[in-house]
């Protein structure tokens, strides 16, 4: 089943693909700039201590998974799984409905 989106609708998805792709390189950014500054307080102000590595740990599981969503690496994840998903079980459907026909 395909659908057929018009120019404007085309527009629309695009546009929010792009917004979540520069949502992700933001995270990124904040997420290494952030880090790099906590783990030079950490250094400077306690070495014998390494506690930046749990805020780099936690929060880069956060910005894999984001990226895993945003770039589709992980269909489950992404709203073009749920599109597929969806157009799958309306062919099922539909092939039922005809083998009774």
């Amino acid at each position: 089943m395909e659908m057929n989106f018009s120019e404007e609708d085309k527009y629309f998805l695009a546009k929010k693909k792009v917004e979540s792709i520069k949502g992700f390189y933001g995270n990124l950014v904040s997420f290494i700039l952030i880090n790099a500054i906590l783990i030079f307080i950490n250094l400077y102000t306690s070495p014998q201590y390494l506690w930046f590595f749990w805020p780099l740990l936690w929060w880069g599981i956060g910005v894999v998974f984001h990226g895993l969503k945003v770039f589709d690496v992980l269909p489950v994840l992404g709203k073009d799984w749920e599109e597929r998903k969806i157009k799958e079980y309306m062919e099922k459907e539909k092939e039922n409905k005809n083998k009774w026909k």
